[in-house]
């Protein structure tokens, strides 16, 4: 009887060892996929039990059941974490529950880029694929209540940077982090302003460093078109910069900018008002919110374009319609 007992715990032992080889064997093989990838997204609260199944249906090859059980045994089932993931050729059952729990998330991504308006920068986030609209929904007002910067003008307001999120993520979640980056990078730009500025506020750094970025056609030249907006603000000077005017002609500018544009007053006309518009007219970047706060020392007065995305920077009046007539009138 010992003799048999002895047998049945080998026995036992022997079944167990095997189990566990062909377990581990099985947690380490690559799982086979209906498709080259397959996607799945956990929602908050699913159960271990129906993400199992979740990644069957999504096209795992393998019996739901069995990976709950591993989901189970492993400990690790509580720790999953709600996300979009994607597995490739190649995943093991081990490698798809270390990437749940880690929460390596499949991430998409969306760009603002510098010099965009705030329209434009919707317009962006609505054919983004994987957003959830929000403040799709929201008028200017109340988005930049929603931010908590209620009364503030939206436009300019947002950084012009590459964001990254996952599936399901709303838009108002991504304007919110491009909001905080903008507050971040105008903030330590403001504590770098050289001593002679004129300007008042970190608010009208955001604004002349929005007239920057649209004014600047090569990035060597942010400096000197700072530099010329800078030394007419000391001086009083009209701004006299189109793209002003441009912005405040909204949807009605058709490319053409009219001399009439520029005769018609308007709070974005900087021909016939002082000093800065009031509010940013795009996205500026940090290069630009730099120059703005610390422009190129020059004693231009004017530029223009050459019509390569260089420009001819002037001191006099007289020097400017030289190069005027040179680089647009073609004299």
């Amino acid at each position: 009887m010992k003799r048999l007992f002895a047998w049945l715990a080998v026995l036992v032992v022997g079944v167990g060892v095997l189990a566990a080889a062909v377990a581990y064997a099985w947690l380490h093989r690559a799982m086979p996929l209906a498709t080259p990838a397959v996607e799945y997204s956990v929602e908050p609260g699913t159960s271990p039990r129906a993400v199992a199944q979740g990644w069957v249906d999504a096209g795992v090859r393998v019996p739901a059941w069995a990976l709950y059980e591993w989901f189970r045994w492993s400990g690790d089932a509580r720790r999953i974490r709600a996300g979009t993931y994607q597995i490739d050729a190649g995943t093991t059952p081990a490698g798809l529950l270390a990437k749940m729990v880690s929460g390596d998330e499949v991430l998409m991504t969306v760009r603002f880029i510098e010099g965009w308006t705030l329209r434009q920068v919707r317009a962006e986030l609505a054919r983004t694929e994987g957003l959830r609209p929000v403040a799709a929904a929201m008028s200017d007002a109340e988005l930049m209540a929603a931010l908590g910067a209620p009364g503030t003008p939206a436009e300019g307001r947002f950084f012009p940077d590459t964001y990254a999120f996952s599936k399901g993520t709303s838009d108002l979640a991504v304007l919110r982090r491009a909001h905080r980056a903008m507050q971040r990078h105008l903030e330590q730009a403001w504590a770098e302003r050289t001593p002679d500025t004129p300007l008042r506020s970190a608010d009208e750094l955001l604004i002349l460093a929005s007239i920057v970025e649209k004014e600047t056609g090569q990035p060597a030249e942010r400096g000197l078109v700072a530099g010329v907006f800078v030394n007419r603000l000391r001086l009083g000077m009209l701004l006299q910069t189109d793209p002003t005017v441009i912005y405040g002609l909204g949807e009605a500018f058709d490319g053409n900018l009219r001399k009439r544009d520029l005769l018609t007053d308007g709070p974005f006309n900087t021909y016939t008002r002082p000093g800065l518009p009031p509010t940013p007219i795009a996205l500026p970047s940090r290069a630009s919110l730099m120059a703005a706060v610390q422009p190129d020392v020059t004693r231009a007065l004017y530029f223009v374009a050459r019509g390569d995305g260089t420009s001819v920077f002037s001191e006099t009046l007289a020097e400017h319609n030289r190069a005027v007539n040179r680089y647009q009138r073609g004299r």
